[in-house]
């Protein structure tokens, strides 16, 4: 079974080379290895990796931190299938999308861009209930719900425990991150149950390639 490994580790020379010897002698196989950021003298590392049959999920915190100065900020199940080259996919995807289909095509695919659980495209503004443009198969319901962050002018973190969120949502400790897209009145959200918190990186990143998928979006087909 594959899992999703955050870990902060020292930022020199040797230490993903040391992280891996580490887990190898424990017999867990690294499938891909990101790194999300990098400052004050450690990394952030998103490492997913294949659990033998019969392994325990804590098997893999104790050997990595068998490594001195390694952290393990997270450990979840991952099922997402793996690229390195999931942002160009998508895009190239985008371009060649059929009209009206775009958006429905972002939600669907960004969740295997950030390792997350789900991603929805939500319009609305003031008080009023907001529409869901598009929401990937995990999403939860935003059916009904008045957003406070809407219309949305810059990109923002949403973490777990803010008063907006439902009761239930905050047990589940879900994260997000939001951005515009389009238009303030829009913004594409990500989420994922459990943690971790999105980092500053990653809601960068997500800025980024929203604002080529929204100029991407509206090109004539390819």
């Amino acid at each position: 079974m594959s899992h999703l490994l955050r870990l902060v580790v020292p930022d020199r020379p040797g230490i993903l080379g040391a992280v891996a010897t580490a887990l190898g002698e424990a017999g867990i196989d690294i499938v891909s290895v990101d790194v999300l950021e990098r400052g004050g003298g450690v990394a952030v590392d998103d490492i997913v990796v294949d659990l033998p049959p019969g392994r325990l999920p804590d098997s893999l915190i104790t050997a990595a931190q068998r490594v001195p100065g390694v952290q393990v900020e997270s450990l979840r199940p991952f099922a997402g299938p793996l690229d390195t080259h999931r942002e160009l996919e998508l895009l190239e995807s985008l371009a060649r999308a059929a009209e009206g289909t775009a958006v429905k095509l972002l939600a669907a695919e960004l969740p295997r861009v950030f390792h997350s659980g789900w991603a929805a495209v939500l319009c609305g503004a003031g008080d009023r209930p907001c529409e869901v443009l598009a929401a990937s198969d995990a999403a939860p319901s935003f059916d009904g719900m008045t957003l406070p962050w809407l219309p949305l002018t810059r990109a923002q973190l949403l973490p777990s425990e803010a008063d907006w969120l439902p009761e239930r949502w905050r047990e589940m400790a879900i994260e997000m991150m939001a951005t515009p897209f389009t238009s303030p009145r829009t913004a594409v959200v990500i989420g994922r149950s459990g943690g971790p918190a999105f980092r500053r990186s990653e809601l960068l990143r997500l800025v980024h390639l929203a604002g080529i998928a929204a100029s991407v979006a509206h090109l004539p087909p390819a």
